[in-house]
C-alpha cells in the first residue's frame, strides 16, 4: 500500500462533502488561485480526473503542449499487466525498471512475486528500491531491522534466478533519511518533505496533507515552490544519488492547475533553478509514471516543459514505474518511449 493508502485523513463520505478551505488567500502573487475558483473548489473536484492536461512552460518551450507528446485516454489508466499463460512482452525497447517498492516498504507485492512477474513481461534487469528509513515517519518506509531483511532477500533472489534476470538491491534515499547507503547498488535521490518550522510536512502523502503543506506555507504556492525545490537543487549531493527521483512531485494533487499556475514566473524560476543545479551533476532524471498508475496524473514527471527544459541542456533520463505492484512494472513504456523520441532525449540505464 502506498502512504495514502495506509494513512487516510477522511471517509469517502466525508470527501464528498469537504470543501476546500480557504486555503489561499488573494494576493499580488503570480501563483496564487483565482479566488472564484476556490470559492467553489471541492474535494471530489479535486479527486476526480479532469479532462484538462497540465500546462507547460511557455519559456520553455513556445508550441509544445502534453497532448503533442502523449496520446492518454479520458479514462483513469488500467493499473495491471494480466497474467495469462503465454508471456506477455510489451512492444518496447526499454527492459528494465529500477523504481520498484515492496512489501518491505508501503508496496503490495513480495520481492519474490515481483521477479516473477517481470520474467514473465521478458524484463532483462530489475532494481528494487525500498524507501529509506526516516525516524520522524516510520509508516511508509523500511525500519532498520527490515532495511537488512529486504537485502537478505533481494541478494537471496540474484543467486535463485541467475541467469534469467539480472537483479539489483536499491533504495530511494529520502533527502532527511541519514541511512548509510553504501552496501546498495544504487540510490535513488528524492525530495518527499518539506521541513516547515520543525515540521517535516509530506508532499505527496494525500490531498488533506497537501493542502495542510501550502496552508503552512502562508498559502503561498510560490513560498511552498521555493522551499521544495530548493530541496530538489540539493538532493544529488545530499543523498548522493545516482538516479533523481520525481523532480516535480510537489505538482501531484495540481493536475489541471487546481492549486497554482505552473506557468507562473515564480514557479519557473524555483524549478529552474532547481534542475540547473542538477544538470551539474550529470545524474538522470526520472520520467516517472508512478501517479499515472495510481490515477493522479495523466502525463508523467516532471512535466513537458521541464523536460524540455533539461533536455536541451544535454540532461539524461530513466524511465522509471515507481510501481508499488507488480502489476504496474514498466508501466506506459511505449507511450514514454514514444515522448523520448519525439522530444530527441536521452534515455539511459544504471
Amino acid at each position: 500500500m502506498t502512504r495514502q493508502d495506509i494513512r487516510t485523513a477522511t471517509s469517502k463520505e466525508a470527501l464528498d462533502t469537504l470543501t476546500v478551505p480557504d486555503i489561499m488567500t488573494q494576493s499580488d502573487s503570480h501563483c496564487s488561485m483565482s479566488k472564484e475558483a476556490l470559492d467553489t473548489l471541492t474535494v471530489p473536484d479535486i479527486m476526480t480526473q479532469s479532462d484538462a492536461r497540465p500546462a507547460t512552460s511557455n519559456e520553455a518551450s513556445d508550441t509544445l503542449t502534453v497532448s503533442d507528446i502523449m496520446t492518454q485516454s479520458d479514462a483513469r489508466p488500467a493499473t495491471s499487466n494480466e497474467a495469462s499463460d503465454t508471456p506477455t512482452v510489451p512492444d518496447i525497447m526499454t527492459r528494465s525498471d529500477f523504481h520498484v517498492h515492496t512489501c518491505y516498504c508501503d508496496g503490495k507485492d513480495s520481492p519474490e512475486d515481483i521477479v516473477k512477474e517481470a520474467v514473465r513481461l521478458g524484463m532483462t534487469r530489475l532494481g528494487f528500491s525500498g524507501h529509506s528509513y526516516t525516524a520522524f515517519d516510520t509508516i511508509y518506509c523500511m525500519s532498520p531491522d527490515g532495511t537488512r531483511s529486504y537485502m537478505d532477500e533481494i541478494h537471496r533472489l540474484k543467486d535463485k534466478y541467475s541467469g534469467q534476470i539480472e537483479l539489483l538491491c536499491g533504495i530511494e534515499r529520502d533527502y532527511y533519511s541519514d541511512i548509510d547507503t553504501g552496501d546498495f547498488d544504487y540510490v535513488i535521490g528524492s525530495v518527499h518533505y518539506v521541513n516547515v518550522d520543525g515540521e517535516f510536512l509530506p508532499v505527496d502523502e494525500s490531498l488533506e496533507a497537501f493542502m495542510r503543506l501550502l496552508r503552512c506555507c502562508h498559502d503561498d504556492p510560490c513560498d511552498m515552490a521555493g522551499r521544495y525545490y530548493s530541496l530538489v537543487a540539493d538532493v544529488v549531493n545530499k543523498t548522493g544519488a545516482d538516479i533523481i527521483g520525481h523532480f516535480d512531485l510537489i505538482t501531484k494533487f495540481n493536475e489541471g492547475g487546481r492549486f497554482f499556475d505552473e506557468d507562473s514566473p515564480g514557479y519557473i524560476e524555483a524549478w529552474k533553478s532547481a534542475a540547473d543545479s542538477l544538470l551539474q551533476t550529470g545524474r538522470p532524471f526520472e520520467i516517472n509514471t508512478g501517479a499515472i498508475s495510481r490515477g493522479w496524473r495523466k502525463t508523467p514527471y516532471p512535466s513537458a516543459g521541464i523536460i524540455s527544459y533539461i533536455a536541451s541542456r544535454g540532461g539524461k533520463f530513466i524511465l522509471s514505474s515507481d510501481s508499488h505492484s507488480k502489476d504496474t512494472l514498466m508501466f506506459q513504456f511505449a507511450e514514454c518511449e514514444e515522448l523520448a523520441r519525439n522530444l530527441g532525449l536521452r534515455l539511459t540505464e544504471l
